[in-house]
C-alpha cells in the first residue's frame, strides 16, 4: 500500500513538472537568455514588425485570437522553434498579447518555460535597446 501511495506521489509530481511554467521577464532578462540561446518569439503584426524593427534573431510569428486563425497551426510552428520541454520567450507590443498568448500555451498543455517579455518591445524601445529591419517570415 505504501509503494503504491509513493508512485501516485511521483507521478503526480512528474505532471506537475511537466507543465508549462510563465515566467514574466524584463528585457535584461530578455536580453540574457537570448544570448544564452532561448529563442525569442515575436507575436505582433507584420505591420508592426515594419513600424518599429524587430530584436535581432527573434522569430517572427504573429499569433491572434480573431476568428478564423490557425491556433493548432501556430503552435506546431512554435514547436519547430523551440522542442517540447524546451523555453521560449514571448515578445509582443506592449506585453499584453504575449501573456495572452503565455496562457493559451499553456492552456494547451505546452511543457516546458514560457518567458513573457512584460513590457513587450514598447519597452524594448523606451530602453534605447537594437532593432532590426524585419526579415518576412
Amino acid at each position: 500500500m505504501r509503494i503504491t501511495r509513493l508512485l501516485v506521489a511521483a507521478s503526480l509530481l512528474i505532471s506537475v513538472e511537466a507543465q508549462a511554467e510563465i515566467i514574466d521577464i524584463d528585457n535584461a532578462e530578455l536580453a540574457r537568455l537570448q544570448a544564452k540561446g532561448v529563442p525569442v518569439i515575436d507575436i505582433r503584426t507584420p505591420e508592426e514588425w515594419r513600424d518599429t524593427g524587430v530584436i535581432k534573431g527573434a522569430h517572427l510569428m504573429t499569433f491572434s485570437f480573431t476568428g478564423g486563425f490557425d491556433k493548432a497551426g501556430w503552435l506546431k510552428q512554435e514547436q519547430q522553434v523551440a522542442k517540447p520541454g524546451q523555453p521560449v520567450v514571448l515578445v509582443c507590443r506592449s506585453g499584453r498579447r504575449s501573456k495572452a498568448v503565455a496562457d493559451y500555451m499553456e492552456s494547451q498543455s505546452v511543457k516546458g518555460t514560457i518567458y513573457h517579455a512584460t513590457g513587450g518591445m514598447n519597452a524594448w524601445k523606451a530602453e534605447g535597446r537594437p532593432v532590426v529591419a524585419p526579415i518576412a517570415p
